[in-house]
């Protein structure tokens, strides 16, 4: 991810998130070690079912994992993102590109995009608080999502709201716009959360890899970034996305 201004990573309050990615768990013989290796994610995924509702999950843009301790999905029909700990299995693959076992696994909000309501409608329905996004693993486009790691302020207990709207610029169909709306809980401490937007309302780029450019309002202005992204082959197109979070954070 290309940015033009990134802040700090400022404070870790998601303790499920690991700052390395890997199929291979890091396991030895200690056991502090295999304790804490089964403690923080090392995947970040799509939950997936195949035709027959068979459960499956999908890495990035490219590598599918059967899950050999998992034959339905926690989350029902739903397609969902979600962080998982696994680890790599010895049993066969089928048709899937790699078997994994999973030690746990948990969803994050998914959403849809939502629809541009012209910029005073913007404002007053998605709102325009400031949030920073974090330049993390788990901040990608990929699979036909755009997950972001953010931080922002939170103090009452109040719900906030976040969206991603395309900013409808005519020279750049692949122009979005992150929204936070706090409903006033801007003034606590600093914390973060995760969000996954799909992207099917995008243009299909017909195969090619484009730059996704993301604007946000954060603490000292308008910021953004670029993310490398190509629209995913279909799957299961009968698929919903759930709206579920598993965060220390209370977003909608």
């Amino acid at each position: 991810m290309n940015t033009q201004s990134f802040t700090c990573k400022g404070i870790i309050t998601m303790m499920t998130i690991c700052f390395s990615m890997g199929l291979q768990s890091c396991l030895d013989d200690n056991n502090d070690n295999l304790y804490l290796s089964h403690y923080y994610a090392n995947a970040l995924v799509t939950v997936k079912q195949s035709a027959d509702n068979t459960p499956y999950l999908q890495l990035d843009d490219s590598t599918t994992l059967r899950p050999v301790n998992m034959s339905t999905s926690p989350f029902g029909e739903k397609e969902v993102r979600a962080l998982a700990n696994i680890e790599l299995a010895n049993e066969a693959p089928q048709e899937y590109d790699k078997a994994v076992f999973i030690n746990w696994i948990d969803s994050i909000l998914t959403k849809p995009m939502a629809p541009n309501l012209g910029e005073e409608e913007n404002n007053r329905t998605y709102g325009n608080d400031p949030v920073e996004i974090l330049n993390d693993w788990v901040t990608i486009a990929e699979d036909g999502y755009l997950t972001l790691r953010f931080a922002t302020r939170w103090g009452n207990g109040q719900s906030h709201f976040v969206n991603l709207i395309s900013t409808q610029n005519p020279d750049n169909s692949y122009e979005v716009e992150f929204r936070h709306n706090a409903f006033g809980d801007t003034e606590g401490k600093m914390g973060d959360a995760l969000v996954a937007f799909k992207l099917d309302e995008l243009p299909d780029t017909q195969g090619k890899t484009v730059k996704l450019k993301l604007k946000w309002n954060s603490f000292s202005g308008e910021k953004s970034a670029e993310f490398d992204y190509c629209t995913r082959e279909a799957t299961n197109p009968e698929a919903q996305e759930v709206t579920a979070i598993r965060c220390t954070q209370r977003v909608k």
